[in-house]
């Protein structure tokens, strides 16, 4: 008896300690201030226009961050050490050194300061005042792509909008810089002058492709967006109560953050839907709205997973950003809050409230910090959180990027273990359904062991086109380049299983950079006009690039072999369309067929109209952004000359080239010009060598051929004419004429081989 009194006190005693557990520890972070050396702030030191602190995490770069409040702070260590307010160069001139806005983009930081933008290149420790705008703006807005060097993921870090928020939509100039801020030109939105409303915001969702634009309209919001099929309609209108800040959370997932002190509102789909987040303050009460709840925000951190909010009543809310909405739950209360405090994500599941302290004698700021532990807090028993019915799930494909290009498909897969007892239901998405279109297939693969099923999951990706089951008015243009993530996720997980992240891949349905083209192997113009120059060019060969010729005998019509291949294997012979042109300027070729020949609807294109055109730059610019097919029933151009030559090889036609009588080396550039065969440039050199031709006469073939021909005719003619005449009476006459001469000669001759006689035998005479 007295043993159970003792073991229910000693739990009683845990359970009280356990309550009373506080939520995190702050320590405060103090460093170089051991010797008594003050540091001045130079130039202007910045502040925030919001009365609310935000802080700003770079997504790939964890220890970059940027606090903004009455003071400004920069850290390359994730606030491990006490800092200086941030201050702009006094050589910058700002005027008032008030931040509206401020934007990490890749190794710069983008700041709105007094209506003009400012670039501090931290790594160079740098500042620059941004080149192209000519007008007020309050706001810049950009994403950070984290995956590789890849030129889509370059874009995306390298793309920022800047706009004055609250301005007429219809008359107000947006900017767009595809350099990191560094230089903007004027954005041009379709229908901007028919939009009624006002700028709430502009971004580039690279999880959908597409810009949107946030109106603002009686106390109503919608989004709208700048390419087909999502720019004939809007998104759905939601509540725009006071001045929301967006945050874009990292991943390009299209997951979207909408706050204000009274309102917070998430998109799982770049804007397209926008909803109020849920409370939840115990096992039994849950609020639709934060309103309803009765709760003042004043901070919001998120990461791809999570979102935490801290609030003015000393309370901080989690949830987790799944494909299945959550809502938030209530932890424990603790002395959190304070004017200047802001949260942080530091690593999934830890979450920090940070707090620049001022010293009296230094000018460097101190950093309280009270780190939590999420999965800590929510096993404690009162929150009544269910445990996580998953034991792993598991994917090579997760924080990766893939490319699929046009034509091309992918195959990922994954592992998916329950709790013993459970079962899981497992839910792919893709966050571009009008590019990207999938199928997964699931089954039993084994068992692990101590009994578990173990589950497979199979995800096969192509684009949406290609599937075959989507209306055209839904999937977006095939020959625009595109992007999309994909998320495997668990749909009845619990908000226990923090550790549990979804897997994520970004999908670039563009250029596989891994593709080249091969050759199969088997008279000069400056201008490529097809004139001829006023004096010879001399080109040296460059065998290291093009290695020995290709040998083609001149008679014969011929048309390259082109391959592709990937990393350095042979894929497939391109039957796509290309076109030729010899780098040197040569012409001493055409093709064989003409454009009648070729059954062109329309006047088929040319490397003259080409070069004429004044968009196009360079002498190779026929390529597969520019190439409109003659045989396309949607090109109207008239054939107003139907025997020009068929340029284009490949494709439908049996088109092929035919030399000039001419031996000699050509080179030529080739080009991939179907939109329809890959996302790529496909092109590249190679040389082939004639064979086979006579030298061409120098004298012209009409000064021989005609006096042959003539005498030929003549000496028929006389032939036949001679013999005949002699038996006429002028014939007769004429013989008689020749007879007297003729025989005059014989006696002649006849004395004169006689005389040769005797003078060769009178030797035998002496």
């Amino acid at each position: 008896m007295l043993v159970s009194v003792l073991l229910a006190a000693a739990t009683l005693r845990l359970c009280l300690l356990a309550r009373v557990q506080p939520l995190c520890r702050n320590h405060t972070v103090r460093t170089g201030k051991v010797f008594h050396i003050s540091q001045q702030i130079q130039g202007d030191q910045l502040y925030f226009s919001s009365t609310r602190a935000h802080l700003i995490k770079h997504p790939c770069k964890k220890n970059i961050a940027l606090y903004l409040g009455r003071q400004i702070f920069f850290t390359r260590d994730n606030f491990k050490s006490s800092l200086l307010p941030l201050s702009i160069p006094a050589s910058m001139k700002v005027g008032t050194p008030e931040v509206t806005s401020a934007h990490i983009a890749d190794s710069v930081l983008l700041l709105v300061v007094n209506q003009k933008i400012y670039i501090y290149d931290y790594e160079a420790n740098s500042w620059n005042a941004s080149i192209g705008i000519e007008h007020p703006v309050s706001h810049v807005s950009g994403d950070n792509c984290c995956y590789s060097g890849h030129p889509f993921c370059v874009d995306i870090s390298n793309s920022v909008f800047a706009y004055l928020h609250g301005d007429q939509i219809s008359q107000t100039n947006v900017y767009f810089s595809d350099t990191q801020g560094y230089r903007f030109q004027k954005f041009a939105y379709e229908r901007q002058a028919e939009l009624v409303g006002s700028l709430g915001g502009i971004f580039y969702f690279h999880s959908l492709s597409q810009v949107g634009v946030l109106l603002i309209d009686q106390g109503k919001a919608r989004f709208g967006y700048s390419e087909h099929p999502l720019n004939s309609s809007f998104g759905l209108p939601f509540d725009y109560n006071g001045t929301l800040d967006i945050l874009i959370t990292p991943g390009q997932k299209g997951i979207l953050i909408f706050w204000f002190e009274k309102s917070l509102l998430v998109s799982r789909n770049s804007g397209q839907l926008v909803y109020p987040v849920h409370v939840k303050e115990g096992p039994n009460t849950l609020y639709s709205s934060i309103s309803e709840a009765n709760i003042t925000i004043h901070s919001v951190a998120a990461n791809q997973y999570e979102l935490a909010v801290l609030t003015q009543e000393n309370n901080l809310y989690y949830c987790s950003l799944g494909i299945l909405s959550s809502s938030l739950i209530k932890f424990a209360g603790q002395n959190l809050w304070s004017q200047e405090a802001a949260l942080m994500f530091t690593d999934v599941g830890r979450v920090e409230i940070l707090t620049p302290l001022p010293d009296s004698v230094f000018p460097a700021f101190d950093f309280q910090k009270c780190p939590v532990n999420i999965q800590a807090v929510l096993m404690d028993p009162q929150l009544q959180v269910d445990v996580c019915k998953a034991e792993l799930l598991q994917g090579e494909f997760d924080n990766k990027m893939y490319t699929i290009d046009m034509n091309s498909k992918l195959e990922l897969t994954a592992l998916m273990i329950p709790r013993p007892g459970m079962s899981l239901v497992p839910l792919v998405m893709v966050s571009n359904p009008h590019s990207l279109g999938l199928q997964a297939i699931i089954y039993e693969d084994g068992y692990t062991y101590d009994g578990n099923t173990k589950h497979r999951l199979n995800i096969s990706l192509r684009q949406q086109h290609h599937w075959g089951r989507a209306d055209p008015n839904f999937t977006s243009s095939i020959k625009r380049p595109t992007g999309s993530t994909i998320t495997l996720d668990i749909a009845n997980k619990e908000i226990s299983c923090v550790d549990l992240k979804p897997l994520t891949a970004l999908i670039s349905v563009g250029c596989d950079q891994e593709k080249k083209i091969v050759i199969q192997k088997e008279a000069y113009d400056p201008n490529f006009q097809g004139q001829k120059a006023s004096e010879d060019l001399v080109v040296d060969y460059q065998y290291q690039k093009l290695g020995c010729p290709h040998l083609v005998y001149y008679n014969t019509p011929w048309k390259p072999v082109v391959e592709l291949w990937r990393e350095g294997k042979f894929q497939e012979v391109i039957k796509a369309e290309f076109v030729l042109l010899e780098v040197h300027g040569l012409f001493t070729y055409t093709y064989s067929l003409t454009a009648q020949t070729a059954l062109c609807r329309a006047q088929p294109q040319n490397w003259t109209t080409i070069m004429e055109n004044p968009g196009n730059k360079g002498p190779f610019a026929w390529n597969r952004e520019n190439y409109v097919s003659c045989h396309d029933p949607d090109n109207d151009a008239p054939l107003r000359w139907p025997n020009v030559p068929y340029q284009i090889l490949g494709g439908p036609t049996a088109n092929k080239v035919i030399f000039d009588q001419r031996n000699g080396i050509y080179v030529f550039y080739v080009s991939i010009v179907d939109p329809y065969y890959s996302y790529c440039h496909l092109e590249t050199t190679f040389s082939v060598y004639v064979y086979g031709a006579f030298p061409l006469s120098i004298i012209p073939a009409t000064v021989t051929i005609i006096p042959l021909m003539v005498a030929m005719l003549l000496s028929v003619w006389l032939a036949y004419a001679v013999p005949k005449l002699l038996h006429t009476e002028k014939g007769l006459r004429f013989k008689g004429f020749w007879i007297h001469p003729c025989r005059r000669c014989r006696k002649a001759c006849a004395c004169f081989r006689g005389r040769c006689r005797v003078h060769q035998g009178s030797p035998a005479w002496s």
